[in-house]
């Protein structure tokens, strides 16, 4: 499959959200034998609540580097980047933000080949980030959590992580990596599609300009002249990153280059850009699928770069995952009676990913002891740690 093969071996041309694992070969067919021809939509689509105390306020920057062409696509000047940030906020405030645009969400599944579903069903997937909320009062020190999403997803792909996070005291700032997402909006209409996507690719490629495009989004969230409107509620002291796929992959990249980012979580990323030899300090955790990165599975390099974390680690599986699994995509697919390919309840992936990066972040963002991640726990009986 070609999920194998940009997981475990390299990005290749044409990669759609289905060859990542979004959906399995058959619901991604529509009218094949065992498959409905016609996949009915519920009458709402929505992610998993939330579990944290507080509101979600959500805004969407637009960034220019001025200093650096686009690396996809030269002729089109400055790389251009959206930003989604989430921030906890007054409950009730603002207004309910919006999963995808109607054209993204057309987008999206045309990538899959289901044009039978309605063009805008993504687009009316419920969320709970409120746009233009009014920040919560009285704290002005929350930890920044830096969201990269897999390669060809968007950044809403990690949306419920973002609220959770958000909801329970993080600052959250989901990155667009233009070009590599097969739908991008910006504010003047136009939309750009997965442009890397039609071309040959040196994964370290991807995974070194994202982790330059993140310490662009830094400079611009906590320079001297922030970009952001309620920069003011972030601890520049106190930042992590977390990814999906590429995304997780690009992390250890980025906390390597800019000592700015102290913290990292990978999502089923291959490593494809090794860590130094010398080794990375920062606090670091694998969390991925059985298949494939279970110690001596066939991903070799998160035993490579085990060894190579010098500092706290944790190397987690899940039982009954998909790589999508980690994504809003295990939920929607459920909800849209899609077979992603997972045994393990959509929700309950999601609660699970939600869990252990939240309990990560408290610990190594926070100083909070977390005992959820020295080993087994009862209630989480499907996670798994590498001995």
């Amino acid at each position: 499959m070609i999920t194998t093969a940009l997981r475990r071996a390299a990005v290749t041309a044409c990669v759609s959200l289905a060859a990542l694992g979004l959906l399995a070969p058959a619901a991604a067919q529509a009218g094949t034998a065992g498959s409905p021809a016609d996949p009915p939509r519920p009458a709402s689509l929505t992610l998993p609540r939330p579990t944290g105390p507080y509101g979600v306020g959500t805004d969407t920057l637009h960034l220019v580097d001025a200093d650096r062409p686009d690396p996809w696509v030269p002729e089109a000047g400055p790389r251009e980047l959206m930003v989604s940030m989430y921030y906890p906020a007054r409950r009730g405030s603002g207004t309910p933000a919006r999963y995808v645009t109607p054209g993204e969400s057309e987008l999206i599944l045309a990538s899959q080949g289901l044009t039978d579903l309605p063009a805008d069903t993504l687009s009316t997937v419920r969320t709970y980030a409120r746009s233009g909320a009014a920040p919560r009062a009285g704290r002005h020190d929350y930890p920044l959590v830096v969201l990269s999403p897999g390669f060809s997803f968007p950044k809403s792909s990690l949306s419920a992580l973002a609220e959770d996070l958000a909801s329970n005291g993080y600052v959250v700032a989901a990155v667009e990596h233009t070009y590599e997402s097969v739908a991008t909006t910006f504010p003047d209409g136009h939309v750009t599609t997965c442009v890397a996507c039609e071309t040959d690719l040196d994964p370290q490629q991807v995974i070194r300009g994202r982790a330059t495009d993140v310490s662009f989004v830094l400079d611009e969230l906590l320079g001297p002249h922030p970009v952001w409107r309620y920069a003011r509620l972030v601890d520049p002291a106190r930042i992590g990153m977390a990814g999906h796929s590429i995304g997780g992959a690009s992390g250890g990249t980025t906390a390597v280059r800019d000592s700015r980012v102290r913290a990292v979580v990978n999502l089923d990323g291959t490593q494809f850009d090794p860590l130094p030899e010398s080794g990375l300090e920062v606090p670091f955790m694998f969390v991925g699928t059985e298949d494939g990165h279970s110690p001596g599975g066939d991903d070799t390099t998160w035993d490579r770069d085990w060894q190579r974390l010098t500092g706290w680690k944790r190397w987690i599986t899940v039982a009954g995952t998909v790589h999508a699994s980690f994504t809003d995509y295990g939920t929607l697919a459920d909800q849209l009676g899609l077979d992603l390919g997972q045994t393990i309840d959509g929700d309950r992936a999601v609660l699970v990913t939600n869990t252990y990066v939240g309990a990560f972040f408290d610990q190594h963002l926070r100083g909070r002891n977390r005992p959820l991640l020295d080993g087994p726990s009862r209630s989480y009986p499907e996670v798994r740690f590498r001995p």
